[in-house]
């Protein structure tokens, strides 16, 4: 039997999501609170539907891609969710989904909660990442149509925040380090060099910088915070510089500033002869 599936909210992500469904020969009723976004994608044969919850009675499978989990519940309040399976696929926290999860499924459906690693261009591909958790049915239910979307799921089990706990640090590893090349950029302009020279560098010496995260992680885990190979009193001497430089040059110094307070509290709580892992007992 093929599957009835109503994609809820048709922006910049949601429109693709769609498009991916329909041309891989899927039936697929759109949603969207205006229905100019529907018009390009009921073109290749998707169904506008205005009427909400209309569509959610005739459909099997609920994609949401909203702007968020308030919002979701706000145009879902009052609509029957029984026998429905509902991927959730807008950006939340962990308590956002944990939650959601249960609200649904007290209304009857089974709940899939997912994090899309991707913009919307990269969506499709075999390498496309999605991190997904919560009911093992809706999961069970939805794995084939969301390969469509991304080739590259990962499924974290039952409990239904995973997926966001894992989408949010990645969020923090990835932005964190685009905030130090913007920096860095700065840097580099200020000295009249040219900033794709310093993303080719950075894009080869990549592999390194992954090693040294991973080697990190493993010293997390594994509570290993002596013999450093360069120690966090070296490290931290880092955003001193980096500081100094700031006002030379009449750079904004937020950045160096930020990270040399974080160095000095692990300084101060005498872990100046300990991995960069040691900074990880200051955060907690």
């Amino acid at each position: 039997m093929k599957e009835r599936i109503l994609m809820m909210g048709l922006g910049a992500m949601g429109s693709v999501l769609a498009k991916l469904l329909l041309e891989n020969g899927k039936s697929v009723t759109l949603w969207n609170r205006s229905e100019e976004k529907a018009r390009p994608l009921k073109a290749i044969g998707g169904i506008y539907t205005p009427d909400l919850s209309e569509a959610v009675a005739a459909n099997d499978i609920i994609i949401i891609c909203l702007h968020d989990y308030a919002v979701t519940e706000q145009v879902l309040q009052g609509i029957s969710l029984e026998g429905k399976t509902i991927v959730q696929l807008s950006t939340g926290t962990p308590q956002d989904a944990r939650l959601m999860a249960a609200s649904f499924e007290h209304r009857g459906a089974v709940y899939l909660d997912g994090a899309i690693l991707a913009t919307p261009s990269q969506m499709g591909t075999p390498h496309t990442p999605i991190f997904l958790s919560g009911n093992k049915l809706a999961w069970t239910r939805t794995e084939a149509i969301l390969r469509i979307l991304g080739g590259a799921l990962s499924y974290y089990g039952e409990a239904p925040g995973i997926a966001a706990a894992w989408d949010i640090a990645a969020l923090s590893s990835m932005f964190g380090m685009m905030i130090g090349f913007l920096n860095g950029a700065r840097i580099v302009e200020s000295e009249g060099l040219q900033v794709a020279d310093l993303g080719n560098m950075v894009y080869e010496i990549a592999p390194v910088l992954a090693q040294m995260v991973k080697d990190t992680s493993d010293d997390i885990q594994q509570q290993k915070y002596d013999n450093p190979q360069s120690s966090l009193d070296i490290c931290a001497g880092t955003f001193d510089l980096m500081v100094r430089l700031s006002a030379e040059n009449k750079l904004d110094p937020g950045f160096a500033q930020f990270a040399r307070q974080l160095f000095r509290k692990g300084l101060d709580a005498g872990y100046g002869q300990q991995r960069i892992s040691a900074l990880m007992k200051v955060l907690r």
